[in-house]
């Protein structure tokens, strides 16, 4: 959008963080409620420390909080980070409709061009 400020940071490691496949459907899991790392976890076929790493990029991005219950690390959105995610696409959107508006002005204002000598022939 013209005029405007590079994305912070922290929007950019938002986006980062939702990119990949594994960490997005984390996100939605952790949409129904909190879970362990161990629940979370056990859907995919990889080894826990792996799994715990992207976990950490979550929580580095802000996207989730944990902590330790006994033994068991629990992991919970929060929502704070998909906020700043999806006001930055409002944005976005609003801007993409106005233009979009302002298109769809000139394409119905505008008279068809009168076919050519040639192009009649």
């Amino acid at each position: 959008m013209p005029n405007r400020p590079e994305p912070k940071e922290d929007l950019v490691d938002v986006f980062k963080a939702l990119a990949d496949g594994t960490r997005l459907a984390v996100v939605e899991r952790l949409s129904i409620g909190p879970a362990s790392a161990t629940a979370l976890a056990r859907p995919y076929d990889m080894a826990l420390p792996s799994f715990m790493q992207h976990l950490g990029v979550l929580e580095r991005a802000g996207i989730v909080t944990s902590h330790k219950t006994g033994r068991t690390r629990v992991y919970q959105l929060a929502p704070d980070a998909l906020l700043l995610a999806a006001t930055w696409l409002a944005a976005f959107r609003t801007h993409w409709e106005r233009r979009l508006d302002q298109l769809d002005e000139v394409l119905l204002t505008t008279p068809e061009p009168r076919p050519t000598e040639q192009e009649r022939s």
